[in-house]
């Protein structure tokens, strides 16, 4: 079989996409002859018919192997073009990579740390936030993402590097902490410090808090760990964080770990055709092994196949 360029791909890309040989021409800057000639020369390399178009007929219907071919495309093909774009654009290599704050914060230093020890000149850019990780791993804006979110979804395949708890955390001076059952009534009428509505967090604690009937109405809500903690440092109110944010230095809080709670699980995300890379297989292994037992709770066998709780 001839080999097959990527000029040809991209014009049957957009053919299908635009469902015209006309939309796709305007989008690629080629004349309406030259994007039915790219489409019947991959044909001929295919060995197959991908298209199917009526003389003088403005629209397009893809064959099944047309459809099949085009379905294999979307969405990589936009997302390996973002990326080379970008690439040309920086010249320099880089890998973006999105977290919650609080990770980046509080765990990836000493990841990054041993990832630097491979890749010294390489760019390690990061996106600290919650939301929107899948889209942006898609759309070509990050190449990895480390969420406590389970996408489900394939162009963003994921894998379970471990869990952890959350812990009920408030000021010194409030005394000693409830019984875990009697957390979301001792609760009530306090102030609730945490995260920003859609953070995962928050729904978590909101769930828990809001047993029973409950309202749980947050005092003041931030975008990480540190800023809720700091609040609750200077008598603020109390938050529910995870448990490795608080260490022995924490002198002006009290904590308790919620064993009556979920673990929440971290994973590993990449755009599926960088899963095999080079620093995205370095950076997955210096997780596992900087994170996986130190901080995170490691999956039970069980886990490994299953979508979260």
């Amino acid at each position: 079989m001839a080999k097959i360029s990527l000029t040809l791909i991209q014009t049957f890309y957009q053919v299908a996409r635009h469902g015209s040989f006309s939309g796709a021409a305007r989008d690629l800057n080629l004349s309406y002859q030259s994007a039915a000639n790219h489409v019947r020369r991959l044909e001929q390399i295919l060995q197959g018919k991908l298209i199917d178009s009526e003389q003088g007929a403005k629209r397009i219907s893809l064959t099944p192997r047309g459809r099949a071919l085009y379905s294999l495309l979307h969405p990589e093909l936009d997302i390996m073009l973002e990326r080379l774009t970008k690439l040309i654009e920086n010249q320099r290599s880089s890998l973006r990579v999105g977290m919650p704050q609080a990770i980046f914060f509080y765990l990836f230093p000493r990841v990054l740390s041993r990832f630097r020890e491979a890749f010294p000149e390489m760019e390690f850019a990061v996106y600290e936030r919650d939301t929107v990780l899948a889209e942006l791993v898609k759309n070509g804006s990050l190449d990895v993402c480390i969420s406590e979110r389970y996408f489900g979804d394939p162009v963003v395949p994921q894998r379970l590097l471990g869990s952890y708890r959350l812990s009920l955390v408030y000021p010194k001076d409030w005394g000693e902490p409830p019984d875990q059952q009697d957390i979301p009534r001792w609760a009530e009428g306090r102030s609730f410090i945490t995260y920003e509505p859609g953070q995962t967090l928050r729904n978590l604690a909101v769930d828990f808090l809001g047993r029973d009937g409950a309202i749980i109405q947050p005092a003041v809500s931030t975008s990480g760990s540190s800023s809720v903690k700091r609040c609750v440092e200077e008598g603020l109110g109390f938050s529910i964080i995870p448990s490795w944010c608080i260490g022995p230095e924490d002198v002006s809080i009290r904590s308790t770990k919620l064993t009556n709670l979920p673990e929440v699980r971290v994973y590993f995300g990449s755009a599926g055709f960088l899963q095999k890379h080079p620093m995205v297989q370095q950076l997955f292994e210096d997780c596992r092994r900087e994170l996986v037992g130190p901080v995170l709770d490691p999956p039970r066998s069980s886990e490994l196949s299953l979508p979260p709780l």
